[in-house]
């Protein structure tokens, strides 16, 4: 018998984007308007953003976790990505949810990330 609220073996925890969208990459760059207030990088180089799905109806749903989950502005960060990315043309709706797994660590950072903070 099998769990089936573990993930099965060899699947993405990571639910895929909608990379050949028309929009991704107008919310990518929204994304990247969007900065966490105590690191000087913005949050889609951090590797904070997971998924951005977008259906055929432009509605985005972005899923997205946090540094930390004592993060300051846990409760503020998802309402500042709506705010970056529903004036974007074409958008129609914008929905952020915030999720824990996988937990964020330093290797999800982009290469610039990693060298605008010194990593690297």
């Amino acid at each position: 018998m099998t769990n089936t609220s573990e993930p099965l073996e060899g699947a993405p925890l990571i639910a895929p984007s909608s990379v050949s969208h028309p929009l991704f990459d107008t919310v990518v760059e929204a994304c990247r308007s969007v900065y966490d207030p105590e690191i000087p990088v913005n949050i889609y180089e951090l590797g904070l953003i997971y998924t951005i799905d977008i259906n055929d109806e432009n509605d985005v749903k972005i899923i997205m976790t946090l540094t930390a989950p004592g993060c300051p502005v846990a409760g503020e960060m998802p309402g500042w990505i709506v705010d970056a990315v529903s004036p974007m043309p074409g958008i129609k709706s914008v929905d952020v949810a915030i999720t824990w797994d996988p937990p964020w660590g330093m290797e999800m950072m982009s290469d610039e990330a990693r060298l605008e903070l010194g990593f690297m």
